[in-house]
This record gives C-alpha cells, sequence and structure tokens, in this order.
C-alpha cells in the first residue's frame, strides 16, 4: 500500500472493469456508499443527502465504529467522470480518481490527511493503519460490484 507521508496520503489503485462513467455514478451516489466502504462503518446516508453529489454539496451519513455516530461531508473535488472527494469536520479528504484503460478504469482511493485538524485524534484512532486496510478492501469491492473477480 503506497504511504506517501511527506504529502501525507495514504493510497492505492486498483482496475475495475466497468468506465468512468459507472463507476462515478456509484461514487457520486451517497445511497449507495454502504454497498462498497470496506471500513463497515459507513450504515446509510442520512435523510435529505442529495441523489447525485456536486461541487460544494454537503450529505450526512450514519457512521459506525464501535457506537453509532454521524458525519457531515462537504464535496470538494469533483470532475465528472474524473474526480470526486469530499471532507468531513476532521479535515481529510476522501477521494477518488479515474483513468480509463485498456480492460475498464483504473481507480485510485486516496486518504489524503494533510489538511487534518486532530492528528493526536488521528493517531489514537489508529487511522493511518486501519485506512490503508480499508482502502484495499473498498477497492475489491468495486471491482466486485463491476464484475471482476478479486
Amino acid at each position: 500500500m503506497p504511504h506517501d507521508a511527506a504529502r501525507k496520503v495514504v493510497w492505492a489503485e486498483r482496475l475495475v472493469p466497468a468506465s468512468p462513467d459507472r463507476i462515478f455514478d456509484l461514487l457520486a451516489d451517497p445511497a449507495r456508499h454502504g454497498s462498497f466502504d470496506g471500513s463497515g462503518s459507513v450504515v446509510a446516508a442520512r435523510p435529505g443527502a442529495p441523489a447525485r453529489l456536486s461541487l460544494g454539496a454537503t450529505f450526512g451519513m450514519d457512521m459506525r465504529i464501535g457506537l453509532p455516530y454521524r458525519m457531515t461531508n462537504t464535496v470538494v473535488e469533483f470532475d465528472e467522470a474524473s474526480r470526486i472527494g469530499w471532507r468531513h469536520l476532521g479535515g481529510h479528504v476522501w477521494r477518488y480518481v479515474l483513468s480509463p484503460v485498456a480492460g475498464g478504469t483504473m481507480v485510485r482511493e486516496e486518504f489524503d490527511y494533510s489538511t487534518n485538524r486532530a492528528p493526536l485524534l488521528l493517531a489514537l484512532m489508529r487511522a493511518i493503519p486501519n485506512n490503508e486496510r480499508s482502502i484495499e478492501r473498498t477497492l475489491d469491492n468495486l471491482a466486485r460490484h463491476f464484475g471482476a473477480d478479486s
């Protein structure tokens, strides 16, 4: 799992056998995030979440890591069928970058903690190694969703 400590980004890539448009449609639908989340923490989109994300959109999610909690995210990066990223109160960004390649799309998921507001909390929660594992599982889930063997 690549981890660029200087840039404070954890990331992984996976070939997904689908077009960037199809993958982006899934990523831009907060009601479907639980279907591919590899962390096991995404429960469901909160009522009032938009049907499709766009730049500046906010959406709430019901989450669970041990105990249930709610998280509100804001879309801070949005380039149709190419890039989508959101940030929450903690300041870090979850980002997906899609690149068309032979056989489908190279999907890169990144956990960018360069703008994190609570580094001590990240350390206490073991967020970096936990997110490394979660990213790998998320990419596996996306590949399975679109028909690839894992």
